[in-house]
């Protein structure tokens, strides 16, 4: 097993100290799958026969994240290690935790793991594989197969319907049939796991590699409809064949999914969420041509309903609302004029929501002409400053005799895209044109 990245050489040098203290350590989980497969792993896990008071003793540094389930972080320059002592567990009654452990050794702490893949062990001192649940084979089947009897896994830990389908999608693998069935089983009691696990779960399924296979599980599992409905709803529903070739609502969102490169969450979910409002707007007119008038800022206002139902952060939720209620004025960015068009490139969300735009155009009509345009208007504006302070702001406005109220807004907008467009030589110049526009009193 490669060790040679710095996080595998701190997670050696940390096995080391608890082998030299009389204990029994091994890496465990997913960086052994990794390895195998020949992917660079994340991080890298310990499990381990010493004690949790006793791996406590042997660091300087350590976080008790779960010590109650025998889980201590480790700290050595600046990055953790997880090490967990070798466990067995008793029954769950809350769907995700159980309700009492005890410490056993290595062969019993893989029994008790979700899946075959993430229950293999390396002995970094013997220099080999512990594989007691058969998972070598099952990373050559490329299968995604429960430990022991699935029924039973899942429902110890309902967070492994997820799971199952996270790794499946992340790794290109299949669900094995016993573990497909007995995971659609369970399906309706997704709801014991908080919300804050399920959009964990979420963002590494739609940000990490096979985006469009884990849309594709979560829909045909029927955890789609549990967990985003909204999103459900999409299928059968109709697009202007002459726009949208490739077909419904949810055919086209999965399309963008598929078309991601490590996005981030902003993106991912921008992309899952840009026509969220597309069932609830849709209409067909006299001639038959089908519309979604305002589904860009209905759906802005959906994603933040749905997302502050999973509990992303307000930064994260007003980041993808933004993207979604914008994602149709890319369409427009030909006609607007100077000033406005600095504003819009100037936008925060600006590169993210023009990615947007283009895996858009090229899940449906595959015309690329607003993005060209807007690359090179980007190069033009390079050497501008295009947030530049304001010339002018209320208090001026007040100052030459304006009545505080909403009247302002729209002035102060005007003057700064004139601003924009090089129109003011000085905040006099913009003085001078805002007094020309003053309401009589």
């Amino acid at each position: 097993m490669e060790l040679s990245s710095p996080s595998a050489k701190i997670a050696l040098a940390v096995a080391r100290r608890i082998q030299a203290a009389g204990h029994r350590v091994v890496f465990a989980g997913g960086c052994v799958r990794d390895f195998l497969m020949k992917r660079t792993p994340q991080d890298f896990d310990l499990a381990t026969s010493a004690l949790p008071d006793e791996v406590e003793a042997l660091f300087p540094k350590t976080i008790p994240v779960g010590k109650q389930f025998g889980v201590i972080l480790v700290v050595e320059e600046g990055i953790q290690v997880e090490v967990t002592t070798f466990r067995r567990e008793g029954s769950y009654k809350d769907g995700r935790h159980p309700t009492e452990i005890s410490f056993t050794d290595d062969r019993e702490d893989a029994l008790r793991r979700d899946f075959t893949v993430n229950g293999l062990f390396y002995d970094p001192f013997a220099g080999k594989i512990l594989d007691y649940v058969q998972g070598q084979a099952d990373i050559i089947k490329r299968q995604i197969r429960a430990i022991g009897d699935p029924q039973k896994r899942f429902e110890e830990d309902k967070l492994r319907l997820l799971r199952a389908v996270r790794f499946a999608a992340n790794l290109g693998f299949e669900i094995e049939p016993a573990t497909w069935i007995a995971l659609k089983a369970q399906v309706p009691a997704i709801h014991q796991v908080s919300p804050e696990r399920i959009r964990d779960e979420l963002i590494k399924i739609f940000t990490r590699p096979g985006a469009a296979r884990g849309f594709d599980l979560l829909s045909e599992s029927g955890l789609l409809r549990a967990i985003l409905p909204e999103i459900e709803a999409m299928k059968g529903v109709e697009q202007q064949p002459d726009y949208h070739p490739e077909g419904d609502v949810f055919i086209h969102t999965r399309l963008l999914l598929e078309k991601l490169e490590n996005p981030t969450v902003t993106l991912a979910f921008a992309a899952l969420f840009h026509d969220v409002a597309k069932p609830v707007t849709f209409a067909r007119r006299e001639d038959g041509r089908i519309t979604f008038y305002e589904h860009a800022p209905i759906g802005a206002e959906m994603t933040r309903q749905i997302m502050k139902r999973l509990r992303f952060s307000n930064q994260e939720i007003e980041d993808v609302a933004v993207c979604v209620d914008n994602h149709m004025k890319f369409g427009d960015a030909a006609k607007m004029r100077s000033g406005k068009l600095k504003q819009f490139i100037a936008h925060a969300q600006f590169q993210e929501g023009l990615e947007l735009h283009r895996i858009d155009c090229l899940s449906c009509h595959g015309k690329l002409d607003n993005y060209h345009f807007l690359q090179e208007k980007i190069k033009v504006f390079s050497e501008e400053d295009l947030k530049p302070k304001p010339l002018v702001c209320g208090d001026d406005l007040i100052r030459l005799g304006m009545k505080p109220g909403p009247a302002m807004k729209p002035l102060l907008e005007d003057a700064y895209v004139l601003q924009l467009e090089g129109q003011f030589a000085s905040k006099e110049a913009a003085l001078a044109w805002l007094r020309g526009r003053l309401p009589a009193p």
